[in-house]
Formats: C-alpha cells, structure tokens, sequence
C-alpha cells in the first residue's frame, strides 16, 4: 500500500512539475476556455529546452509551440518548418472570443476588426475598389492581461480570411532581434521576420529597441522591420505590446511606426470577480474540485489584490497562485495514510491557505496578500517566450 500511495504522490509532483515548467507559455495556453480545445488537458507536450531561444512560432491550433533556436549573434535561427493552419469559420472564431474571460473593451475592438477585415475580403472577392488595409496593431496594458492570446488569435482570424497564407504567431523580444555587433541586429531581425513571414509577429516589450541612445542596435531592428513590412505589406502582420505610456512612447519614436501602427488595443486590469473566473477555469480544466470555503478564501484573496492586479500580475498572477496551490495539496496528500480519488481532485481552504499566505494563513500575512507578484519581465519570462 505504502508503494502504491509513493506511486499517486509522485504522479501528483509529476503533474506540478509539468505546470511549472509550463509558465514558460503564454496565458492563453491554460487559463481560458475556448471552443477548439474540447478536452482538459492543459499540459502540452513540452518541446526540447536544451538550447536557448528567442523567437517562438506558436501555432494556435493544436497549441504546439515549436522553439526556434536563436544561434547566438548572428541570429541563425532554423528554417521554419511549420504546416499552413487549416482555416476556421469565423462565427466559430466569434464564439470563441466570447467566450474569453473579461476582456469586454478588447472584445468589441477585435470584432470591429473581423468585421472590416471581412468586408474587406468580400468586397475584393467581388471585384470592388479597396483601399490599403493596415492590419498592424498596438497592444497596451500591464503584465497578464492577455495580448499574447489576442494576437495568436487575430492570426488564425487573419488566415481564416484569406489575409495571411499561414496564420501562426512568431514571438519575440528585444533579445530576439537586436545583436552585440555592427551589422549583425539586421541579419538576426531578418531571420525572425522570414520566420514570421505568412503569419503574426508579436514583439513583446517593443519599446526597449528604441528606449537606449540614439547608437543602439535595437533602432536598426526597427529600420529593418519597417522596411520588410513594406515589402511584404500583404503578408505579414506586426503587433507591438507593452505598458500603455511606453508603448506609446515607442510608436512615436519614428515617423515610420506611427505611420504604419494605426489600430491601438488597450487591455484593462482583471477584476477579482474575473481572476475568480479564471482561477475556477484551471481547477475546471484540471479536474479539481474547489471546496466552497476554499473558494471564497481565493476571492477574499483576489479581492484583496484588484487595487494592484499589475502587480499581482493579473491572469499570470492567478496562476501562479494555482501552481503553488496544487505544491500545498500534494504536501497535505503525501501525509495521508490512504489516497483516493476523491483526495486528489479536491482542493481545500487548508491548501489555499497554505498556498496564498505560506504560514497556514497566518495574520501577519493576511495583511500583505500580494505576496505572488508578477512583474512584466516575469510575464515575458513565461514563455521566451511568451502569453505574456
């Protein structure tokens, strides 16, 4: 018996692991609902880590995350490989963009965007006069709050309509795209886009290439990505995201950008209500069961933490919390004589305890409940990723 209760735990640290290790994806990979994901499992098969990376190609679909290999300076990263997505009806994509948690402004800017994006295509199949369409976007907001998942999105949207033949999301960052030596930042950034080309590419933090003097690389990053958007207008998509005023800042560091980055999105803070949702979506996903005063703990929590959802890190923030609460379940589990299955699905007010406060819910920390928080840089961490 004590062979097979050692067999369930490490099951259970397996499973822990395995999320941890998952914090390296962007939010959209385990914390939303959507209509073409029909099953429960919120684990992905993991993709070879063993060498660094810094540009992601994510295809949506199936949510396979394919790492590409940055190669050091000279930026040599691997032929893309990946197949075209299949196409989607676009009613099956509104449906699953209603069903995101919250978002309520950026629902109603991404359907504006289908809806002109269809007409579009429509009045082209058609043979009527179109004007130059601009699908780059600007998304703003803080750490977790999902514009990574928009933006994957937005690509399967874009290639459901015929606007780009792909309709898989590269991710990127600073360090993806700017090198240490003269000439070498526009050979790593062509690569990235030649990878992108077909689909999305989704620069996190954007405003770091142009935030250092005047001489820094990052601002031929930025030269040679204009350039390539201009000559491959028809397909290639680039979103910028970041904190509202630096991302701003950024657009209007160069006449080119402000030019060619018309749409702008901004992502609110969640509110505890909404974090809830999301929190109750992973339990939901995971096959755990929420005891009743075990969730209003987490609310109180969460309640406690809206003020500050930035820090806190939003969507990312609640799922930390739901890590470390599975680490505080598979600890009370390893000391019961007997495991069954309804222990390992339940979650109960000692686990959230132990997981949000750390000493049992102890009043000295009951006072500083934003004990999980999340920085931007942790988001982009999540998955350079990242989701985020």
């Amino acid at each position: 018996m004590a062979d097979k209760k050692d067999e369930i735990i490490s099951m259970q640290l397996d499973l822990i692991r395995k999320m941890t290790e998952n914090n390296i994806r962007r939010l959209s990979d385990d914390i939303w609902g959507s209509s073409h994901k029909n099953n429960f499992d919120i684990i992905p098969e993991m993709p070879n880590t063993s060498s660094s990376t810094n540009a992601d190609v994510s295809h949506d679909s199936d949510e396979n995350l394919t790492k590409a290999s940055d190669g050091g300076e000279g930026g040599n990263i691997p032929e893309e490989k990946e197949k075209t997505l299949p196409k989607e009806s676009i009613e099956d994509l509104k449906k699953e963009l209603d069903s995101y948690i919250g978002l309520g402004e950026v629902k109603k800017e991404v359907k504006n965007l289908i809806n002109m994006a269809t007409v579009y295509k429509l009045r082209r199949e058609h043979d009527l006069p179109i004007t130059d369409m601009s699908l780059h976007m600007v998304f703003s907001g803080n750490p977790g709050t999902g514009k990574t998942m928009i933006a994957r999105f937005m690509s399967r949207v874009y290639h459901s309509l015929d606007l780009l033949s792909k309709g898989h999301l590269v991710e990127v960052d600073r360090s993806g795209l700017v090198a240490g030596y003269i000439g070498q930042t526009a050979i790593k950034t062509s690569k990235v886009l030649e990878q992108a080309l077909g689909g999305v590419l989704f620069i996190d933090e954007a405003y770091t290439l142009t935030s250092k003097s005047e001489n820094d690389f990052g601002f031929e990053a930025v030269d040679t990505i204009l350039k390539y958007m201009e000559d491959h207008r028809d397909d290639i998509v680039v979103i910028v995201a970041g904190y509202t005023e630096l991302i701003a800042d950024f657009v209007d560091s160069n006449p080119g950008l402000r030019s060619r980055f018309n749409k702008y999105i901004d992502f609110a803070d969640y509110t505890a209500d909404e974090m809830l949702g999301i929190f109750e979506l992973n339990c939901k996903k995971a096959l755990y069961e929420l005891d009743e005063d075990a969730k209003e703990e987490v609310y109180n929590y969460l309640k406690e933490v809206e003020p500050m959802a930035s820090d806190f890190g939003n969507a990312r923030g609640v799922r930390n919390i739901f890590e470390k609460l599975l680490i505080e379940q598979a600890n009370r589990i390893a000391e019961l004589e007997t495991v069954s299955k309804e222990d390992l699905l339940r979650i109960t007010k000692s686990d959230v305890l132990a997981a949000l406060y750390e000493e049992d819910g102890s009043d000295d920390e009951a006072e500083n409940p934003n004990n999980t928080e999340t920085t931007e840089e942790d988001d982009k961490d999540d998955d350079k990723s990242g989701i985020d």
